[in-house]
């Protein structure tokens, strides 16, 4: 397959671009958050859409939790984990509060977890910490599995699609049961 092929099957990203922030350090807690365009107005209804909201203050709330959660292993706030977690929710399509809570739970579970492998991928603290890294990781996938499987059941109303065939054999008869590829 050659180029011109494979950029027909990519799908174009919308002309707006995504949500960002750039990272102001107000204290060792706490960074203030600011267009990395310069463009104040249009930054804060592009993260509004990305969220879901038309609140200003969930925003703000959002920005402080999603802060909180992307922290490197050293304790420091990271602007392009920041980032990172703005485009997991963004990337959900969060289409009111409910849902959007859920991609920032999502987005912040997915950091945390990096941030927990990353320590646990150093070997800091000796083998008692690692294992307990470890385990804390997988309870984060799978914490992050579920959230995914919650998200699509919020969105589809939970219902499944099951389907059942009869197939009737007569006496003497024969009948395969299972997927069929013809040679």
């Amino acid at each position: 397959m050659n180029n011109k092929q494979t950029a027909a099957h990519v799908p174009m990203m919308s002309a707006m671009p995504r949500a960002r922030v750039s990272l102001q350090r107000i204290n060792c807690n706490y960074s203030k958050p600011y267009p990395p365009d310069g463009q104040e107005s249009l930054w804060w209804e592009r993260l509004k859409k990305a969220l879901g909201t038309t609140s200003s203050d969930f925003v703000n709330a959002t920005l402080v939790q999603i802060q909180n959660a992307s922290r490197l292993p050293s304790g420091e706030l990271s602007e392009i984990s920041v980032n990172a977690v703005l485009a997991l929710i963004e990337g959900a399509k969060p289409k009111n509060e409910i849902e959007a809570a859920l991609a920032i739970q999502m987005g912040c579970t997915h950091a945390v977890t990096m941030t927990v492998l990353s320590r646990l991928g150093g070997g800091i603290g000796g083998s008692r910490n690692s294992a307990m890294m470890a385990a804390a990781a997988a309870r984060l996938m799978k914490a992050f599995a579920t959230q995914v499987e919650v998200l699509r059941r919020l969105r589809n109303g939970g219902s499944q699609f099951v389907r059942v065939e009869h197939v009737h054999v007569n006496d003497g008869g024969q009948a395969i049961i299972g997927n069929l590829k013809r040679i």
